[in-house]
């Protein structure tokens, strides 16, 4: 295996990232093309570098991400990779302010260690794809939509222009997407074409109402789709509400009711991090039950 490069797990503000955390930070992490390999934990990723596929597996210690892979890479190609690698862990956000927020908090304390980035994909229009396969579905309909994505793109994810060219049979029979399937195709279609920047809602001058307006004008895309892709995309001050948070927040907060209102006047003083604040809250005990899983 060949070392493409070694990045220490800090953010811009010199916090701690814990990259078994970020790893196991939500589900979507796990979807093709990616796996999760446990004990060791490996985090395996196909790349696109312009028609090559790479491979790459992630491995965190000491306090640094390893990235490698078998293949290789001219310089260009490297430079490609670890941007991408920067961009999924989010290495330029600064998680400090949060974490001095929560540093005496009996129930956030724990997540100051690293916890909180959310493990994002290498392009927003893979985050936003990704994101309309998670609706009104099974999870098992979810990875058989991605592999398929997968398979489409030859092993990566499939840059727009070859999805905007895949026929209308594609997403009804081989990843039978269902209604998706037309709003996938339109959303591809129109990045393809330039009339979609979607990796513009990267700009941090983009407030967090514009980027959520251009997300909920996107077809497929709700309130909860929009709230998903702003936790990918770093803005954390919207509640990820759907049917699986809501009853896991009766479940922890022993409730037998609470109305989508009451649940966000729950983490409102977490204030721009109030959405971030209630995905810890549900999934602090992911990678507990990862660790189990691997004994």
């Amino acid at each position: 295996m060949r070392v493409l490069c070694k990045l220490p797990l800090r953010g811009a503000g010199g916090e701690p990232i814990s990259f078994p955390r970020t790893i196991h930070s939500h589900g979507c992490a796990r979807l093709p093309p990616a796996l999760v390999e446990e004990s060791p934990l490996v985090y395996r990723r196909a790349f696109r570098v312009g028609s090559r596929v790479v491979e790459v597996a992630m491995r965190g210690g000491d306090g640094v991400l390893v990235a490698e892979t078998r293949a290789s890479l001219p310089r260009r190609a490297v430079a490609t990779i670890e941007a991408d690698i920067r961009r999924m862990f989010r290495f330029d956000a600064d998680l400090s302010p949060f974490y001095a927020r929560i540093a005496d908090d009996e129930v956030f304390a724990w997540a100051a260690s690293g916890a909180g980035r959310i493990l994002a994909s290498p392009s927003v229009f893979e985050d936003v794809i990704k994101t309309i396969c998670t609706t009104n579905c099974a999870w098992s309909a979810t990875i058989r939509m991605t592999s398929a994505l997968a398979e489409l793109g030859g092993g990566a994810f499939p840059e727009p222009s070859v999805l905007a060219a895949a026929p209308d049979a594609w997403f009804r029979d081989a990843a039978r997407m269902g209604y998706r399937g037309p709003y996938v195709k339109a959303i591809a279609r129109d990045v393809e074409s330039g009339a979609l920047d979607l990796e513009a809602l990267l700009d941090e001058r983009v407030s967090d109402v514009d980027v959520e307006d251009r997300l909920l004008a996107l077809p497929g895309i709700g309130p909860y789709g929009a709230a998903h892709v702003m936790q990918l995309l770093g803005r954390h001050r919207r509640l990820i509400l759907d049917s699986w948070t809501r009853p896991k927040y009766r479940r922890l907060a022993g409730k037998k009711r609470a109305a989508d209102s009451t649940i966000r006047r729950a983490f409102a003083r977490y204030g721009v991090y109030a959405g971030l604040a209630f995905w810890l809250y549900l999934t602090r005990d992911w990678l507990d039950e990862a660790e189990h899983s691997t004994r």
